[in-house]
């Protein structure tokens, strides 16, 4: 997996997941977006939205005050959003979703870990609606490729991937200097599962070197 930062592909999977995303919102009835997201606790499908929407528009509009992104933060930018409705709420994602890209590319990379958040928080309402596909899809590869460097340069647990529906072993985390790495055995949705600090509930998997939660770089 190259260490080379492309700076194109937070955009990119924006981009994909955007395309398959929005039109499933639009094609859903407003009962669905009531319904819990059990990766995000006292959230609706709504709320995840409003809040990758309003993040998104942050990132396009530059507007990162003190405390941005906190727990507070998030409520607020949730609340301002309540009268809307929700077809508005999906417009607003789709173009935080086309223009943030662009931006992120320019961030120098500081920033390329809020792409990887939003398409997390898409499977996350895609479980939430039991559609297929959360935490895979088409954008799959290029979220593996960032969460690999986001790892590696936040000098994460070393750790060597054999995933069922990837041909070639993947490497995440700081290189392994004294002993091996951490293994994981299991599918690659798991795994994105563990790295966001989803459940995993049901899952067939094995992990040896390192425990469930100390993967989490969300956390």
């Amino acid at each position: 997996m190259p260490h080379v930062r492309d700076p194109q592909l937070p955009g990119r999977l924006l981009a994909v997941e955007r395309d398959s995303l929005v039109p499933l919102l639009r094609s859903r009835p407003d009962a669905d977006f009531a319904l819990p997201v059990a990766a995000c606790p006292g959230w609706s499908v709504r709320d995840v939205l409003a809040h990758c929407s309003a993040a998104l528009t942050r990132v396009v509009e530059n507007r990162f005050e003190r405390g941005v992104f906190s727990p507070e933060s998030n409520d607020r930018d949730i609340a301002e959003r309540a009268g809307w409705t929700h077809a508005q709420v999906v417009d607003e994602l789709e173009r935080g979703m086309t223009g943030a890209g662009p931006v992120l590319a320019r961030s120098g990379g500081g920033m390329d870990i809020l792409g990887l958040g939003e398409w997390v928080h898409a499977g996350d309402v895609r479980d939430a609606l039991g559609e297929p596909g959360a935490y895979a899809g088409t954008a799959l590869p290029d979220a593996l490729t960032l969460l690999a460097r986001v790892t590696r340069e936040r000098g994460h647990v070393p750790l060597h991937a054999d995933l069922d529906d990837v041909d070639e072993p993947l490497r995440f985390g700081a290189r392994a200097a004294d002993g091996p790495p951490a293994r994981y055995l299991g599918d690659a949705a798991t795994l994105v599962r563990l790295y966001a600090g989803r459940p995993a509930t049901g899952a067939a998997y094995e992990l040896a070197g390192v425990r469930e939660g100390e993967l989490n770089i969300f956390g």
